[in-house]
């Protein structure tokens, strides 16, 4: 296929790669924290830039808002979540996922209703029903319990998600620590790498900064055709104090 013509099949896998990864990065042992992120993005041999922006917010009745948006090329993705904090654990209430730009659209309904322990919702214009079970995360929150359990000191962290119309296993594993250059400057690091089947080519590899609360500073992706993506934070804040790393070629 002409590189021209698979812009879009791409551009849709580098937006899929930003909603997956992309978390609420900003967060304390028993508190959320209000933040707000914005990313730079491109794939690898195509001259194509992109964005993202993420922010989580406080709602007067206690619960909280987790936004994301990201564009590329034609096309444009949004997320929303809705959620609170209970017992320290983070409980999603209602999802919804928006794609537009690459040929037919799609979104993603979801609402969770504890009492009743079903996640009710629509998905490619189809209802489903699902059981709920504890622990039970969208595909925004659960990168909030992953940060937060790696500021516990985990290093091997599994989550039950409702992906589109069904609950799937995510995994993923700290590899190491290294020092992240970015555009607002240097961050230590931990790396974790998302676990995949051992037959599978995709990879994908994400750095958060250690002393941010563990906020997302980089990301790579590989896909199944080689093809690369990349993700660096350009500006953000937490608490509305922004977030600024060492100086490049600062002291070590």
């Amino acid at each position: 296929m002409p590189e021209s013509t698979s812009y879009p099949r791409r551009t849709s896998r580098w937006l899929a790669a930003l909603a997956l990864t992309l978390g609420a990065s900003s967060l304390m042992a028993a508190e959320l924290i209000p933040f707000s992120a914005s990313y730079a993005a491109d794939m690898k041999s195509i001259p194509v830039n992109g964005e993202a922006n993420h922010s989580l917010v406080s709602n007067e009745d206690g619960t909280w808002t987790l936004n994301f948006n990201a564009g590329m090329f034609v096309a444009r993705l949004t997320e929303q979540s809705t959620l609170r904090l209970e017992e320290d654990r983070v409980i999603p209430l209602t999802y919804k996922y928006e794609r537009r730009g690459l040929g037919r659209g799609r979104e993603t309904t979801q609402t969770f209703d504890w009492t009743n322990e079903q996640v009710t919702g629509v998905h490619k214009e189809d209802p489903f029903s699902l059981p709920t079970e504890p622990g039970l995360l969208d595909k925004t929150t659960y990168q909030l319990a992953l940060q937060r359990d790696l500021m516990a000191g985990k290093t091997d962290m599994y989550y039950r998600v409702v992906d589109g119309d069904s609950i799937d296993d995510y995994h993923f594993r700290v590899t190491g620590n290294k020092r992240v250059t970015t555009r607002v400057g240097q961050f230590d690091a931990v790396e974790v790498d998302r676990v995949r089947e051992p037959d599978s080519k995709r990879e994908t590899t994400l750095w958060f900064a250690k002393d941010f609360n563990y906020l997302l500073v980089r990301l790579m992706q590989t896909e199944t055709d080689g093809q690369e993506y990349r993700i660096m934070l350009k500006e953000a804040t937490l608490n509305g104090e922004p977030v600024v790393g060492t100086p490049v070629g600062g002291d070590e």
